[in-house]
């Protein structure tokens, strides 16, 4: 890839990454993080740069593969209908699936819950070289269980451990893990897709109108949208306590899925592009028999003319 344009576009992608990362220094207010952001862009120019994230996205992934030292954690977190299903598959498409996984993580089957929290997320961690896809997380520990506490009495936790201090103690344990990953070569990347309770109204009706999308719907989202402001202060309580320099949140705003959708292929890219990712060169030895092998396949061509 010619490296000039790719500095160039890098620098131009710059205004839709900076605005909407959170490293936890500073005060976090997530009422000051608008949903309906677009930059300076329109549709038509924010397909062309998702097109354009897409294309680089495919090659970074070609040289991480073969490389096989690195590995990407991409975490989506929204409230329903916040657009991370069809971010993935617009952001993703192309993409060699023999290196990347997505992993949906619904409610915890009985054997997840005989163990820590963490065991599941952390068995489905991607492999050296591998991009992973955590289509909700191990932060719903610090969501869910904290808006329904009747869920977190099915963890079987030891009482006397359940304390006061219980979501302060994970959120410890949480970013003690991602510094844990990020020290053993595993870039994490963390979205929040920040969408206005208008807006998914709106998806909502959407998926009620089409038979394409009805499937998604349940009465438990609406049971869930009652508890709006609840959810809000805990995401707000997430970020604010578990945004790192090493594992920042980038607070998308979601209203408008295509700029959504600019702002999170930006981030990928650019985090990829500091890897200085390469293809492995071929050692002395290999090289002399890359040698041996060409001119044994010549002369078996030369003997079939």
């Amino acid at each position: 890839m010619n490296k000039k344009p790719s500095q160039s576009l890098a620098q131009e992608l710059d205004r839709y990454i900076t605005p909407f990362r959170y490293d936890g220094s500073g005060k976090f207010h997530l009422k000051a993080h608008k949903t309906d952001e677009k930059g300076d862009l329109d549709k038509e120019k924010a397909l062309a740069l998702l097109e354009a994230n897409k294309k680089r996205l495919t090659e970074f992934q070609e040289k991480l593969y073969a490389q096989d030292r690195w590995s990407l954690l991409i975490v989506f977190q929204a409230m329903d209908a916040g657009g991370k299903d069809s971010a993935i598959k617009a952001i993703f498409e192309g993409i060699n699936p023999q290196g990347c996984e997505v992993h949906a993580f619904k409610a915890p089957s009985s054997k997840e819950l005989d163990h820590d929290f963490l065991w599941r997320h952390v068995i489905a961690l991607p492999e050296r070289g591998h991009i992973g896809i955590f289509n909700r997380s191990h932060y719903e520990e610090c969501l869910v269980t904290r808006v329904h506490p009747e869920l977190l009495a099915k963890e079987k936790l030891p009482q006397k451990l359940v304390t006061k201090s219980i979501w302060k103690d994970r959120f410890e344990d949480i970013s003690a893990f991602e510094r844990y990953l990020c020290r053993n070569g595993t870039v994490v990347l963390k979205f929040f897709l920040n969408v206005s309770k208008d807006e998914q109204r709106e998806r909502f009706l959407d998926r009620l109108e089409d038979p394409s999308k009805q499937w998604k719907f349940s009465m438990d989202d609406i049971k869930e949208r009652a508890l709006w402001p609840r959810y809000q202060a805990v995401y707000q309580d997430i970020v604010r306590h578990t945004a790192t320099s090493h594992a920042p949140w980038y607070v998308v705003p979601a209203d408008h899925k295509w700029f959504a959708r600019v702002v999170i292929g930006s981030v990928i890219n650019a985090a990829l592009e500091k890897l200085d990712l390469r293809f492995p060169r071929a050692d002395k030895a290999s090289r002399e028999e890359f040698e041996q092998v060409r001119k044994a396949l010549e002369k078996e061509g030369k003997g079939k003319r």
